[in-house]
Formats: structure tokens, C-alpha cells, sequence
């Protein structure tokens, strides 16, 4: 299965479903399908503002209509990991693990969360490490520069 969190909607798509969304919108109707597929199209989007307006329609949609509450839930988990918020999408993962814990796709998705934190773990480490490797040398510098005016 390709990596659902590299997978990014198409612009032609956002519009379209965009489109659809605003026009129930100025109507005073927006029907549950037409805000599930603009959401489904923004947390799939490049920018982490559509991510993060997807992720606010798709809560709303996840208090207010319980029968795509397995949907949202995945849509939420992928929404959150995109914008780095790994914690948040664990959550919706376990949380759709509770209503279907055999869904092989939601399993998938679990891995390559935890192997995102687990990537950017390590690089947060080794970047910490660079640091505290400059800072020393740069102490050490001044220790030896200052020793040396004696």
C-alpha cells in the first residue's frame, strides 16, 4: 500500500469539491457527503491551512453525524500526522482500532505514523546533538583563546 500520508489531492479535485461546499454553503445546506468530500480533499492537500480547515470540518462532521463516525476517524488520523501532530492522529487511530480493531488499512496506517515519529525522533536527536557538539566547541574556543591572553 503506497504511504496515504505522501498522498496529496489534486488541485482540479480541491476545487471541485470546494466548489460544491460553498455553494450549499450560500444556500444556508450543507449536506454531510458535500463536507466530508471538501475535507477529504483539504487534510490530503500541500498546505497545512487546508490540512488544518480539514481537520476542523471533519470534527464537526464527527460530533454532529454519527454514521460516518469510522471515516472521520481515519480522515482525522491522516489529517493530524500530515501536520506533524502525531500524538493527536495516535489517538484517532486507536480510537477507530476500538470500532474495528482487524482494519488492515488503519494497522498500516499505525506503522508508518510510528515510523514518522520514529524518522523525526531521531533526526530531532541528532540536530540536539549537533548542537550541543557546536556549543562545546565553541566554550572550548573561548576557553583556549582567553587562557592563551594570559
Amino acid at each position: 500500500m503506497e504511504d496515504v500520508l505522501d498522498e496529496v489531492v489534486s488541485s482540479e479535485d480541491l476545487q471541485k469539491f470546494e466548489q460544491v461546499f460553498h455553494e450549499q454553503l450560500h444556500k444556508g445546506n450543507i449536506t454531510h457527503k458535500a463536507q466530508f468530500e471538501y475535507a477529504w480533499c483539504l487534510v490530503r492537500s500541500k498546505y497545512p491551512t487546508d490540512i488544518r480547515k480539514g481537520i476542523l470540518l471533519l470534527k464537526e462532521l464527527f460530533n454532529s453525524h454519527p454514521d460516518g463516525k469510522r471515516d472521520y476517524l481515519f480522515y482525522l488520523a491522516i489529517g493530524n500526522a500530515r501536520i506533524k501532530e502525531y500524538n493527536k492522529a495516535l489517538h484517532y487511530v486507536k480510537a477507530f482500532l476500538e470500532i474495528e480493531p482487524a482494519n488492515q488499512q488503519v494497522l498500516t496506517l499505525e506503522r508508518q505514523i510510528n515510523k514518522r515519529m520514529e524518522k523525526e525522533g531521531l533526526l530531532g536527536m541528532a540536530v540536539a546533538g549537533g548542537a550541543v557538539l557546536a556549543i562545546g566547541g565553541l566554550v572550548g574556543l573561548g576557553i583556549a583563546l582567553a587562557s592563551s591572553k594570559k
